[in-house]
């Protein structure tokens, strides 16, 4: 087609690819005013959708952020805390505040300790080079901790833009619609007058007569399992209710499989609990480190699943990563699938993921 830009925000408009910004169906394009589908969806049902954007145009089109003086709001998932995480952020908001928002709090056991887990979540930011303002922990689905988070926004803004960045799968179109509701006391607060003026990439939702909430597009970490899973396998694959941990006592030499998606060898220590935190529906099978290999070659798929045949086309092989794990608990994280918790001392053991998937080591989170 001809370059034709969305006569909404101006991005260019393109019909090859949903997830993609500008995205049109060919069959609109004929229209007089064309709006890409995230255009369309705000104008005519009052709602914000997510779409994806490649690292280096994220960084480009939100560069401009750091010529502003405004609130940065940092959402991440706390099921995938250094896979939601924007290590660049500092460069690209120069000197404006920001607030880090830990989304889908709901997931994690009720047990959980937020005041320990607000600071662990300091000490990651800090680790990962951000300098936060304030930590909040609240859950889009359930509007948890959104007053909090409110009534800190507005002290925090003193009049100015509030932008709203996060990577993929965070949550980021319930989160920004429940708290422009939860800001105005109304659902319908977008409408076709508020529409006009919106920036490449950016839709702006006015807050006052000189502020407004502005949404980005959710960068893409292809570090996460998400990436390389069919929509059904990610049904699977995503929490959708509280986790409920499963416990395994693992002699050396024993094998878990997550799906087919991932594995944990236990090559070498004394006998150990493994705590997994993984969605309620993904299987854990166990298996003897010494069949785990054909196991896998066989099974991949069918006893092994996830993954689909799907997923399975485009699954990148699986690489492993060894690790020793000293004295304190620990968590082995599989970015975008979940991770295995153990409190021993002086253990090796091996994690498997799809090559691109990289698999760390943290202090535990819980």
């Amino acid at each position: 087609m001809n370059d034709m830009v969305c006569q909404g925000c101006g991005v260019l408009l393109q019909s090859k690819n949903p997830k993609d910004l500008g995205y049109i169906p060919s069959s609109s394009l004929e229209k007089d005013s064309p709006l890409c589908k995230r255009c369309f969806r705000l104008k005519h049902y009052n709602e914000i959708q997510d779409v994806e954007i490649r690292d280096d145009d994220f960084l480009r089109m939100i560069s401009s952020i750091r010529n502003t003086k405004s609130l940065v709001v940092h959402l991440i998932d706390i099921f995938d805390v250094h896979g939601t995480m924007i290590q660049s952020l500092p460069g690209i908001v120069g000197d404006n505040p920001i607030i880090l928002v830990g989304n889908k709090m709901d997931l994690l056991p009720k047990s959980t300790n937020e005041r320990k887990l607000i600071q662990w979540l300091k000490a990651s930011a800090k680790e990962a080079g951000l300098s936060v303002v304030d930590v909040l922990l609240i859950s889009s689905e359930k509007g948890h901790g959104f007053q909090v988070l409110g009534e800190k926004i507005d002290a925090l803004r003193k009049k100015r833009d509030v932008y709203i960045v996060g990577a993929t799968n965070v949550g980021k179109s319930t989160f920004i619609n429940r708290l422009i509701k939860q800001s105005t006391g109304y659902s319908n607060v977008i409408t076709t007058s508020y529409f006009p003026g919106t920036t490449l990439g950016f839709i702006e939702i006015p807050l006052d007569d000189q502020s407004s909430f502005i949404d980005t597009p959710g960068i893409i970490n292809k570090n996460q399992m998400s990436h390389y899973v069919s929509a059904e396998d990610l049904k699977i694959i995503t929490p959708r209710k509280e986790i409920k941990p499963r416990v395994y006592q693992l002699n050396s030499g024993q094998t878990l499989f997550f799906g087919g998606l991932a594995r944990l060898d236990f090559l070498k220590g004394e006998k150990q609990s493994f705590v997994c935190y993984f969605s309620n529906e993904l299987q854990i099978h166990r298996t003897k480190l010494e069949n785990a290999d054909k196991l896998y070659d066989n099974h991949a798929g069918d006893l092994l699943s996830p993954p689909d045949q799907q997923s399975m086309d485009q699954l990148p092989p699986l690489q492993e990563s060894k690790f020793h794990v000293g004295e304190g608990k620990t968590d082995i994280v599989f970015p975008g699938l979940g991770w295995v918790s153990t409190d021993s001392q002086n253990i090796a053991i091996a994690a498997h993921s799809p090559k691109g998937v990289t698999v760390t080591k943290r202090n535990a989170l819980i």
